[in-house]
């Protein structure tokens, strides 16, 4: 964002007073979407996306801010979430593939030279998922072994969010013009997919279009909030139909061996069901805050965190979690705690700490990029809002309170 020459500023100053701030409800669903996927990808307990459909929400939010920003023109918007979101996978994919190219990952692996360094490309676009070596040993001690599955699990969720970049000024059009049937399509869309009414070759395609099924009415119903459709719904609409929408996604899921290993994340239809609803209850909740309440001012500062690093977060978090585990299970190898401190050993939070510690560490060493991404200056550990330099000046403009 840029601002008024400095010879302009009480007109700025102006505008500033009139224009609303963050919704910092919305920064606080985001903040518990990201520390909610933190614990589930490291405890793996099949009840947290139930309590909170971390996915759907942040695909929401996303969907919101961009229908926002469609007030500009589409194609400046794309080119500005794009540069927003690629430069923080690339350092990802610098590390990452530089480390398992190390390990010996090439063209052989695949068999097919040509194709493996096409592949690559989507390390720099993810249109499709990026590839990433399988097998790979870990570094004893330190990381275990197969780390760079786990370093790529979160790539979907970029691939994802690209592609409805790409597709939201379409779906914005769709859901001025026909608003039930375009939040509805990935349902039914998921339906059909889950029924084998539609069937494709192949993995990219299917594996694209079975996010969208599974996600894309969260996003749109996001891009629904921001353009008022919500609001002019009768009050008692969404209490009414959003539980009975989440409870079909529980019923589906109950009655397909719903449980640990087997849970929403490999049920794309109860997933969609059960996120859509819930979505649909926090969106027509949405208070609205521009301003902190005065019972979450203390967390203002870490939740400002969360959400000034959450794709670095987000892209790094799977790797934390190994590194973390790996490091603690170590501990057993001291005969004193083994003995008399097993339960210690076992549990999970001491583990989630450490997590939360080494993602700290990737805040600090490669957060970096999401502020030169965003055209702001560079800060380590950001929990106020960022100084944007005004255009035509060497000042800088005050932070936004």
């Amino acid at each position: 964002m840029t601002t008024a020459p400095v010879t302009e500023a009480p007109r700025q100053e102006s505008a500033a007073a009139e224009k609303p701030g963050r919704d910092r409800y919305f920064d606080l669903l985001r903040a518990l979407a990201l520390f909610r996927v933190v614990l589930y990808h490291l405890t793996g307990w099949a009840w947290l996306p139930l309590v909170f459909p971390s996915m759907g929400v942040m695909f929401a939010l996303a969907g919101s801010l961009m229908a926002r920003s469609l007030k500009r023109p589409a194609v400046q918007v794309i080119r500005g979430r794009m540069r927003r979101l690629l430069p923080p996978l690339w350092l990802l994919g610098v590390v990452g593939v530089t480390g398992m190219v190390l390990q010996g990952w090439g063209p052989d692996a695949d068999g097919h030279p040509g194709w493996w360094l096409l592949h690559l490309t989507f390390w720099i676009v993810p249109l499709s998922d990026p590839p990433y070596a399988e097998g790979l040993p870990g570094v004893h001690g330190f990381i275990g072994e197969n780390w760079a599955a786990d370093l790529a699990g979160p790539l979907w969720y970029i691939r994802a969010y690209l592609w409805y970049v790409l597709l939201s000024p379409v779906l914005l059009k769709a859901l001025r013009a026909l608003p039930v049937l375009t939040i509805l399509a990935p349902i039914a869309l998921a339906v059909a997919f889950e029924q084998s009414y539609l069937t494709l070759p192949g993995e990219r395609i299917p594996s694209a279009l079975t996010d969208f099924s599974t996600f894309g009415a969260c996003w749109i119903l996001g891009m629904a909030h921001q353009e008022g459709i919500l609001r002019r719904l009768p009050r008692y609409i969404v209490p009414s139909v959003a539980p009975v929408i989440a409870l079909a996604g529980l019923w589906y899921a109950l009655h397909h061996d719903f449980g640990t290993g087997n849970d929403l994340d490999s049920m794309p239809l109860a997933q969609a069901l059960w996120s859509f609803g819930t979505v649909f209850l926090l969106l027509h909740l949405s208070p609205s805050w521009t301003q902190w309440p005065r019972r979450l001012r203390p967390l203002a500062g870490t939740i400002t965190l969360l959400n000034s690093r959450a794709v670095t977060i987000y892209l790094w978090h799977n790797v934390c979690i190994l590194i973390a585990a790996t490091l603690w299970d170590r501990l057993w190898g001291f005969p004193l705690l083994e003995q008399n401190l097993p339960g210690l050993l076992e549990s999970v939070w001491p583990v989630l700490a450490l997590v939360w510690v080494l993602i700290g560490c990737c805040v600090l060493a490669f957060g970096w990029a999401e502020d030169l991404a965003a055209k702001q200056k560079p800060r380590l550990w950001p929990t106020g809002e960022p100084r944007v330099r005004a255009r035509g000046s060497r000042r800088r403009a005050a932070p936004r309170g």
